[in-house]
């Protein structure tokens, strides 16, 4: 137990020092720092996802994205969210797209930007969803989008689309 206090306590240390150079990139570099690190949350996410097992089922996408995030040490609390009124987690657009919501509890970039004092949804947010969408692109083969519906101190919800 003291072991993954101690790599928590790691993660967290390098998570606030990531939400320092965001702060310090993102007035420099305008919206060119939420592209940048969009597209270097991809590669990360193709780079990590490049042995996992292709499939087509949504479902077993995500549950491959979540093994991923375990086998490399990342803190990632999410799993699919499905409103009361909505009769199965993953719905289609009229255009044959795939979404699915996701709920993040336990994310440690929403916990590093909240202790070092810096808004949700910018850079870092961004190097998140790309990560999402190479690791999902690499395991189904299809362009993905994440986009952020809530983003909040205890959890956030984003909607997550799979294009046909």
């Amino acid at each position: 137990m003291d072991e993954i206090l101690k790599k928590r306590r790691t993660l967290q240390e390098t998570m606030n020092f990531m939400a320092a150079l965001s702060a310090g990139i993102e007035p420099i570099l305008g919206r060119g720092a939420n592209s940048m690190t969009m597209s270097a949350g991809r590669n990360l996410g193709r780079k990590f996802s490049a042995g996992a097992k292709p499939t087509q089922d949504l479902m077993e996408a995500i549950d491959e994205v979540r093994n991923i995030l375990v086998a490399n040490n990342c803190l990632w609390g999410f799993e699919p969210f499905k409103p009361q009124q909505q009769n199965d987690f993953i719905t289609s657009t009229p255009e044959g797209d795939q979404q699915l919501l996701l709920v993040f509890r336990d994310c440690m970039i929403r916990q590093a930007l909240l202790r070092f004092g810096h808004l949700q949804q910018g850079s870092l947010c961004n190097m998140m969803y790309g990560f999402f969408a190479g690791a999902l692109e690499s395991i189904m083969g299809r362009k993905t989008t994440l986009e952020i519906k809530h983003a909040g101190e205890n959890s956030c919800l984003k909607l997550l689309t799979v294009k046909k």
